[in-house]
């Protein structure tokens, strides 16, 4: 169960594709970063902000599979959630759609890392009571 859902749309841009107008397939990493980030940001808490507070959000993993391919111009949909626990390493998992056709299925692992230490940290308290805040007022 998903603690926390967000839906982003964009247009496909051309410099994203290859040379047959389908998108690089390196490019969904970054399709991936924008659900995430918008994900955070719709909810009212940037990486910024994260950032701020004294820790980053690196990227201990990925995972993709590519069912159809986005094409230049292509309107998409980046569908992105937070796995239901935040523990030291936690999930976020994303579907990619034109109109309702899905096209990828993927997910990224993160951990918070303190800035100061660069050590791997728990989610820290605000990050925790604020998501849990989102939920209650859902």
């Amino acid at each position: 169960m998903a603690l926390i859902k967000d839906k982003f749309e964009f247009r496909v841009r051309y410099c994203d594709t290859d040379k047959m107008g389908i998108v690089y397939n390196g490019n969904y990493l970054s399709y991936f970063e924008i659900g995430r980030t918008e994900l955070l940001r719709n909810i009212g808490m940037s990486y910024h902000y994260i950032e701020e507070m004294g820790y980053y959000l690196p990227l201990l993993g990925a995972n993709l599979e590519f069912i159809k391919s986005a094409k230049y111009d292509d309107i998409i949909r980046i569908e992105t959630e937070i796995e239901s626990e935040l523990k030291v390493r936690f999930t976020f998992n994303y579907k990619i759609y034109r109109n309702n056709e899905l096209l990828t299925i993927g997910s990224t692992t993160h951990c918070f890392m303190d800035i100061p230490t660069m050590k791997p940290a728990r989610p820290p308290k605000f990050f925790i009571e604020f998501v849990q805040n989102h939920i209650n007022s859902l």
